[in-house]
């Protein structure tokens, strides 16, 4: 039985590499990356963040989540049809080339697929489908992955956020960040026909027929992205996390009772479609309500972000915080800090307010390959004209 088990496994890792998802979604995610530097480009006059940025710091999480999930669709005995799983696949392309990671919710991309599988009998002419499918687990794992989208956002921190520009309602410029995340999650399923026989009176609990199973690793692609220009974007995160996770719980409790109440499962997808859209809204609607926060101060220079790697990074400023002076000299503009850093040569001290309003002082020199600036990015006309 054992052997049996090492064999399927084996198998199921190499039907991953099967599945074209794995290669669009890795390609997508280098040409996200390229897109955005572009625009930095254009905004700012310089790349802030690298090509996988949006990916970055999700693989860890990614693995160990796939392999907890895993453990339990395969303990309790969780059967997804092929046909389910390479409509999934195809879905997930399509909505990926909106170039909207917003659009990689697992409310839209298991939920579309639950609502083409649920209309299958009236599509039979176009789609491969053939014998049973057992929607409830569907159902229950798009609750899960609801489950991982709040925890990748309750994640999110100061400077992991991404500078744009926007013109006001005045006319004037105005900064916004975006907080995106991608991440490409590796689940196990079982799928009909292999060498894994019942174990348990119980198992499989989820079935769709037949005797024996095999197992499929699939790659979940999941993400997000909301615009802010109201609030510090790390605490909207926290905010939208904990709408996100109140959301999880109630659709994993009607994708349970479907289990029981078939109808359920429609019930359990309108409910995520429409309470992420609902999400949604009610972010836009406050936000845009919000005077905007990254805007320009009679007190000194607003960070609008920080240039990874470079000297304010290694200083640990912060987005949000207000540059008062340099090397004692006050700052208005971005000229005034920048010729203030060089009069003193390579030593620089900094003077701010913090994001409590209080003062703080950092100090340091600059050194041979550093960023030619402080790697500060602020509010401005955009370095290139955007047409």
């Amino acid at each position: 039985m054992l052997q049996d088990w090492l064999i399927e496994i084996a198998k199921g890792i190499g039907k991953l590499f099967l599945n074209p998802l794995l290669y669009w979604s890795v390609i997508f995610i280098i040409l996200i990356g390229i897109r955005r530097i572009k625009q930095e480009r254009r905004y700012f006059g310089t790349k802030v963040f690298d090509v996988l940025s949006e990916w970055k710091d999700t693989w860890g999480f990614s693995v160990i989540i796939g392999i907890f999930y895993s453990i339990v669709i395969i303990g309790i005995g969780m059967v997804i049809s092929y046909e389910a799983i390479i409509i999934l696949s195809i879905v997930t392309i399509l909505l990926t080339l909106t170039f909207r990671f917003t659009m990689l919710s697992p409310s839209y991309t298991i939920g579309i697929t639950i609502i083409i599988l649920l209309l299958s009998p009236s599509l039979s002419e176009y789609l491969p489908i053939h014998g049973e499918i057992n929607l409830s687990t569907l159902a229950i794992l798009l609750a899960l992955f609801l489950f991982v989208e709040a925890h990748f956002l309750s994640r999110i921190r100061q400077n992991e956020t991404f500078p744009a520009l926007v013109l006001g309602e005045r006319g004037s410029w105005i900064g916004r960040h975006w907080i995106k995340k991608f991440s490409i999650i590796p689940l196990f399923t079982l799928v009909p026909s292999g060498l894994i026989e019942p174990f348990a009176a119980y198992w499989p609990f989820l079935s769709i027929g037949g005797d024996d199973y095999a197992l499929v690793l699939i790659p979940f692609v999941l993400g997000f992205e909301f615009p802010v220009r109201g609030s510090m974007p790390y605490k909207v995160a926290n905010r939208l996390a904990m709408k996100l996770l109140g959301l999880a719980v109630i659709v994993l409790a009607i994708a349970i009772g479907s289990i029981f109440i078939s109808w359920l499962t429609i019930v359990a997808v309108v409910v995520a479609i429409f309470g992420r859209e609902f999400i949604n809204y009610r972010f836009r609607t406050e936000d845009h309500a919000r005077r905007p926060f990254f805007n320009h101060t009679h007190d000194g220079l607003k960070v609008l972000s920080v240039i990874p790697g470079s000297p304010a990074d290694r200083l640990n400023i912060l987005i949000g915080e207000i540059i008062t002076k340099v090397n004692g000299h006050k700052i208005h503009s971005e000229e005034e800090l920048y010729v203030a850093l060089q009069q003193t040569g390579s030593f620089f001290k900094v003077e701010l307010f913090d994001n409590n309003g209080e003062i703080r002082f950092v100090q340091s020199a600059m050194y041979e390959g550093d960023h030619h600036e402080l790697g500060l990015i602020f509010t401005s006309e955009p370095y290139r004209k955007i047409k």
